[in-house]
């Protein structure tokens, strides 16, 4: 565990090098906040018929998903690992004396979590404290409740673990392809489609609603924002924490069974 753990704070003190780029980010992603907030506010306004969840909850919705935008949603693999891959250079991790998942698994919590200092903290704290001085109702509003703030504290970390599991199919990914964009575009589209990123899941219609809280990606987002805003009620965290287990396991088993068929395939120039 001293490997990984000191493979984590290396990886994650070097990561929050790209302050300037964070901060292009920050500001980028208040601008497309607002511009969803006003859509939602639109929606609403105009709506004939009972939306099962609040404009209030809504508009935490989507500053929730602005601010963890870069922490939750995988949009690719590890790019150092897949062109470690891609050049050979991968060698030097296969004679590492640590197991290899976990070895390139604490390399993606890494990546999920850096973000969560340089962006979601800056965010939510101009869409929480500097919004309502403005005079803005679209600013974010705190959770209902304590034990909804505790939900939501204990489903982020689920998601966090999600993340990176499914991280890691993208980054595992380039060992059965040869430049791996493939997967890396089509992926990450699907999630921020499926997880709540463009709508939150409890707008879509009423059919598809089973499936998309079946599928891994409403652990990503929905249901954590969902606790957030208190869509969800906390004694639902049971159920969220079920469901996010479920896929965590069922991902890091087919991450695991990748890499070890992987690695046997895997052909190494000069070696």
């Amino acid at each position: 565990m001293t490997a990984y753990w000191s493979l984590f704070v290396a990886r994650f003190a070097l990561l929050l090098q790209y302050r300037t780029a964070a901060l292009a980010g920050v500001a980028t992603q208040l601008f497309w906040g607002f511009v969803k907030v006003m859509v939602l506010e639109a929606f609403f306004t105009h709506a004939t018929s009972t939306q099962p969840m609040t404009f209030r909850e809504a508009v935490g919705y989507v500053w929730l998903g602005q601010a963890f935008l870069m922490a939750i949603v995988p949009w690719s693999g590890d790019r150092e690992i897949q062109e470690l891959i891609r050049s050979g250079a991968v060698g030097y991790d296969l004679l590492r004396p640590t197991d290899l998942y976990n070895f390139w698994f604490t390399r993606a919590l890494a990546l999920r979590t850096a973000p969560l200092i340089l962006r979601a903290i800056p965010l939510l704290s101009v869409a929480i404290f500097i919004l309502p001085l403005l005079g803005s109702e679209r600013s974010l509003a705190f959770p209902p409740s304590f034990a909804s703030l505790i939900a939501f504290i204990v489903s982020f970390i689920g998601a966090i673990l999600l993340s990176s599991a499914l991280t890691m199919l993208l980054t595992v990914s380039m060992m059965w392809t040869i430049s791996g964009e493939g997967i890396n575009s089509v992926l990450p589209t699907f999630i921020i489609i499926f997880s709540g990123m463009i709508v939150p899941l409890p707008l879509f219609p009423e059919w598809i609603k089973p499936v998309l809280n079946a599928l891994p990606f409403s652990g990503l987002l929905d249901q954590p924002f969902r606790l957030f805003t208190g869509n969800l009620l906390p004694n639902a965290l049971f159920n969220v924490l079920l469901h996010q287990t479920f896929w965590i396991v069922v991902i890091v088993i087919l991450g695991r069974v990748l890499v070890k068929r992987g690695v046997r395939k895997l052909v190494i120039q000069g070696g």
